[in-house]
């Protein structure tokens, strides 16, 4: 079962659900910007990404500029996300403990 971070306006979330799609029949959406994210799924996020968590987060967004996060922090990171959702990168997808950025979508295949 793999679930995806996903804004459906954005080619990359879109190009990304397209390859999980061709994958698997199990793939939960999770559409971020409609409030669906939550305190439990963005620590698992911050926890289990295995990248630089200042990745996880778009920089260029007006809201990113109002705030100050604390990149090393599970928990400054989740109020910021919870605060401006617009904030956290995507797409994002999820198999068991693994944590992926779709960017480029190809990234994804190493969940495979």
């Amino acid at each position: 079962m793999y679930k995806i971070i996903h804004n459906p306006r954005c080619s990359k979330s879109r190009q990304t659900l397209a390859l999980l799609e061709d994958e698997s029949d199990h793939v939960e959406i999770i559409n971020y910007l409609d409030g669906e994210l939550s305190d439990d799924l963005l620590s698992f996020i911050f926890t289990n990404f295995k990248g630089n968590s200042e990745d996880l987060i778009r920089k260029k967004e007006d809201e990113y500029k109002k705030i100050k996060i604390d990149f090393s922090s599970q928990t400054s990171f989740t109020k910021a996300v919870l605060k401006y959702p617009k904030i956290l990168e995507r797409p994002i997808v999820i198999k068991g403990k693994k944590v992926v950025i779709g960017r480029p979508p190809e990234n994804v295949k190493e969940l495979f």
